[in-house]
């Protein structure tokens, strides 16, 4: 007997690669379960599957940054809950030093669907009743007809898996200038965003003072250096500046748009902008600037 669900979920992560650097990523998970029927005449209770499945999966990979271990471009260590992470892109050098939680680590040379979809059908089966006999997920990024970016980012003072400094999203955005679809300005974000690490002003330190592991070598010149406290710990990240943009506040999704509205305003200082962003799949936020026209 097998049982369905779609779109039973959305991960949302950010992930390491040599091409890209850090990417951030949303994807839809469907599931298809095998097993005999429990004593309800059951395969499982769609109850169960969606809180048994979807909490094992934000325990392991959502809101984190997945790591392929067995590529040779990483390093890292680990200590206690603390681990540090070097690595080496074609976009330059990334350093971080975060607790463990902040990583999933996956033991493959790149992440992709495939990779991920093994990592997690391990922890699932782990995670469900004897009864189940087989699970199969389906990891698919959403159908965009508009422009998207991928953008990652930390919100320290989040209560919940949001303050780890480097999750991600893939995201679409919709710009409407007085009232008008506006596609250039969705493009332009497209591009301004496009494998971005959205850095909060407040959140800089000089690279000098991050803990970074022994055989960082890197410089102010070269690299934004982020520190903070939050609830799970300290966190520090080192990223290139060519794959950051300072953003003057937090990176919540409402001041994300809000920034959009306000820097295109500033762009063209008659005009009305109306900006849609999402965060992820199906959730956003809308903000506006610029003067009304009748």
């Amino acid at each position: 007997m097998q049982l369905f669900v779609k779109d039973l979920t959305v991960l949302d992560f950010s992930y390491l690669c040599p091409e890209r650097g850090m990417v951030g990523e949303s994807w839809i998970v469907d599931v298809l379960l095998d097993g005999g029927l429990d004593e309800q005449n059951m395969v499982l209770d769609f109850a169960k599957v969606k809180r048994t499945i979807k909490q094992t999966i934000d325990a392991v990979a959502d809101h984190r940054l997945l790591v392929p271990t067995a590529c040779n471009q990483i390093r890292w260590q680990q200590q206690g809950d603390r681990v540090w992470m070097d690595f080496d892109s074609q976009v330059g050098d990334m350093h971080l030093a975060c607790p463990s939680q902040a990583f999933a680590l996956v033991p493959s040379e790149v992440i992709d669907i495939e990779a991920v979809t093994r990592f997690l059908q391990k922890a699932l089966r782990e995670a469900l009743p004897e009864n189940v006999e087989g699970i199969q997920l389906t990891l698919r990024n959403e159908q965009l007809d508009t422009p998207y970016y991928h953008y990652s980012h930390g919100l320290k003072k989040h209560d919940g898996n949001c303050q780890r400094i480097a999750h991600g999203h893939r995201s679409p955005v919709q710009v409407f200038e007085n009232g008008m679809a506006a596609p250039q300005w969705d493009e332009y974000w497209a591009r301004r965003w496009h494998d971005i690490y959205l850095g909060t002003e407040e959140d800089l330190v000089p690279v000098s003072s991050l803990s970074l592991s022994a055989q960082t070598r890197i410089n102010d010149e070269s690299h934004w250096g982020f520190c903070y406290q939050a609830p799970q710990g300290e966190f520090q990240l080192a990223m290139p500046k060519g794959s950051c943009d300072i953003i003057p506040h937090d990176t919540t999704v409402e001041l994300l748009a809000e920034f959009m509205a306000k820097s295109l305003a500033e762009k063209v200082p008659g005009s009305h902008f109306r900006v849609i962003a999402y965060e992820g799949i199906g959730k956003g936020a809308i903000a506006s600037a610029g003067p009304l026209h009748e």
